[in-house]
């Protein structure tokens, strides 16, 4: 087998197994959890949030690691993290015990979801890695069609800790030693001469960009969005006068529109750049919520939404992997990824947190509107980072 597909393969396998027991049974598993461990809501998230925080503040040491080293240690320790961390999770018995868990599994995180995979990728297969990347999130995306009601069906036959305990040995047994079938790839390449010098960035040029601040400001705005309703859609469609039944059933769409999304890109729109690709994806949620903000009360409206939201959210995901080589170049990807991966991830460990605190007020009436204006807003900012950064490069190049 090739390598690069070996690389597919593998990544693709452990992305759904790692996102559907570090991410999505979450969901799944949080009320038994509430109830055994008598916690507040805040309580409840506040260390899921925590987790995701010590993911984004440990994704740029991961990133800078992988660069020098590759992937496959990385990963396959992170795997191993990550199973400790559920291990303690099903013998947590309080506060305390139940924040340990999640830290561990924060650091787990770091090490094994997209971030990690992309940089991997990018370190072995260069240039080509961008194919590869499409390709991984294809099959990423089903993540939460597997384990919703996987981990469902578990809890519906035991209790969560003995799922934790399960979903422990899956991340031991399987993900770890088929990370440990990942190559390093190469050592880095030797630093560009000329004009393609001029796309190459160390992560201390890269942090002297304003377009690297506009880009980390766009994706963070996008994921506070995106976390926020990946938590609390379900009872915002019931609040707007769905029945749990029809809303369950439209919130479905999500995961198989991911997939369709990142279909599109993969097959019809690939040879466009990441920066032409951004465009139309960071148009697509703003689209979504002004559906469902004009409209909601039409079950049309919901399933519109779903499909939008789904599809915007399943390019972003190879945006993330593809746009910081495109405008910072492969030399140092995972480092610059990394630090670019950074304020997203505290803005989807706070959205959860923030909007559940806005809502136990009764803050639904605004919330609607005020996520439709951060995600116009942070469209806005795309196009003139895209813009402004095309314009630099070109002077750049014109100057030599």
């Amino acid at each position: 087998m090739r390598r690069d597909t070996v690389q597919v393969v593998v990544l693709g396998l452990t992305q759904v197994i790692s996102w559907g027991i570090l991410y999505y049974a979450f969901g799944v598993m949080a009320p038994a959890i509430q109830a055994d461990l008598r916690l507040s809501p805040a309580q409840l998230y506040g260390a899921f949030s925590w987790a995701v925080l010590v993911a984004g503040l440990a994704s740029l040491p991961v990133g800078i690691v992988i660069d020098r080293v590759g992937g496959r240690r990385v990963m396959a320790a992170g795997s191993l993290v990550s199973g400790c961390g559920l291990l303690a999770l099903a013998w947590s018995s309080g506060l305390a015990g139940y924040f340990a868990a999640w830290t561990i599994m924060g650091l787990g995180m770091a090490m094994t979801l997209y971030e990690a995979a992309f940089a991997t990728l990018n370190r072995s297969l260069r240039e080509a890695s961008r194919k590869a990347i499409s390709n991984v999130t294809l099959l990423g995306g089903l993540a939460s069609t597997v384990f919703w009601p996987l981990t469902a069906w578990l809890l519906g036959r035991q209790d969560w800790r003995y799922v934790c305990m399960v979903f422990a040995l899956a991340l031991l047994l399987a993900c770890l030693p088929m990370h440990l079938l990942l190559d390093d790839g190469a050592a880095p390449a030797p630093t560009p001469q000329g004009k393609d010098a001029a796309q190459q960035y160390s992560l201390r040029q890269a942090l002297a960009q304003p377009v690297f601040w506009l880009l980390a400001s766009v994706f963070a705005a996008h994921a506070f969005v995106f976390s926020a309703l990946s938590v609390h859609l379900l009872p915002l469609i019931g609040k707007i006068g769905h029945a749990e039944q029809l809303a369950v059933m439209l919130a479905a769409l999500i995961g198989p529109m991911q997939v369709a999304g990142r279909l599109i890109e993969r097959f019809l729109v690939g040879r466009a750049t990441p920066q032409a690709v951004g465009v139309a994806t960071f148009a697509g949620l703003p689209a979504a919520l002004l559906v469902l903000y004009l409209q909601g009360a039409s079950a049309w409206a919901v399933a519109l939404f779903c499909v939008l939201y789904g599809m915007t959210n399943g390019v972003l995901t190879i945006l993330r992997g593809t746009l910081p080589q495109a405008v910072f170049g492969h030399a140092h990807y995972g480092a610059i990824a990394g630090a670019l991966a950074a304020p997203s991830l505290i803005a989807k460990a706070a959205a959860p947190l923030l909007l559940a605190l806005v809502l136990d007020g009764g803050g639904y009436d605004g919330l609607l509107a005020g996520l439709f204006l951060l995600s116009l807003a942070s469209f806005g900012l795309y196009v003139f980072a895209v813009r402004s950064h095309a314009r630099s490069r070109w002077r750049s190049w014109v100057s030599m």
